[in-house]
């Protein structure tokens, strides 16, 4: 072996040695998330990734290979607490028959003309929350996730808005029932949507992630070099 290879590989030596995503889990959820996407395009269209979970299966994908906190950060702001209760309001509706008239939620894990396949790719939403907190366990909490996420909600609502139908309801843009809301103009929605969710969601979450998680390691992902 000649100096230069040696040093290449003591290179990559330390680099694994400092890694703080192992290889494995990166590998398992880049598996998953490659089965996912062609067939939910081709069930459901592309528009249904602008659902903030499926943004989350990309952005949480950046983040691990990256091993960089801000995508795995915005992300935990944006939907910790829609899963958690998708949770449990599927455990509800599992254990007990719970069946509310006015809240679609996890009804159509339970319908029978959804193909099963489908319903079995979304069971992904139960452990969505575990990897969210693993990996921010792993990479710290990015302080800039609140400006950065509140950015990409300003741009992410006006377009579901644009491509999405009150049957679809592309991350509740029509209203957060199975009913359209009728309390405003839709756009007045919108707006009210883009104002309350970094408000009353990410804010709060915000602070919360700043006392549990430190501050992204001393040894940065790409992503947490920007300024």
């Amino acid at each position: 072996m000649t100096a230069a290879e040696s040093r290449y590989a003591c290179s990559m030596q330390r680099r694994a040695s400092s890694s703080r995503i192992p290889l494995w889990p990166k590998i398992l959820y880049t598996l998953f998330v490659a089965v996912l996407v062609p067939v939910y395009w081709r069930h459901y269209g592309p528009a249904n990734f602008l659902w903030a979970s499926d943004i989350a299966l990309f952005l949480l994908l950046a983040g691990l290979w990256l091993e960089s906190a801000l995508p795995v950060s915005m992300m935990a702001l944006a939907v910790l607490v829609p899963e958690i209760l998708w949770i449990l309001d599927f455990l509800a509706r599992l254990l007990t028959g719970f069946e509310p008239d006015a809240f679609r939620g996890t009804r159509y894990m339970f319908d029978a003309s959804v193909p099963g396949y489908l319903r079995a790719l979304s069971l992904y939403h139960l452990l969505l929350p575990g990897i969210l907190l693993w990996s921010l366990h792993r990479l710290g909490y990015d302080h800039r996730a609140l400006v950065a996420q509140t950015l990409l909600c300003w741009v992410v609502f006006p377009v579901s808005y644009l491509v999405s139908s009150p049957q679809a309801n592309i991350n509740y843009v029509f209203g957060f029932g199975s009913v359209p809301q009728a309390w405003m103009d839709e756009k007045l929605w919108v707006l009210f949507l883009m104002i309350a969710f970094p408000l009353l969601l990410y804010l709060p979450l915000h602070l919360l992630l700043k006392r549990l998680f430190g501050t992204p390691s001393v040894h940065p992902g790409v992503a947490d070099t920007l300024p």
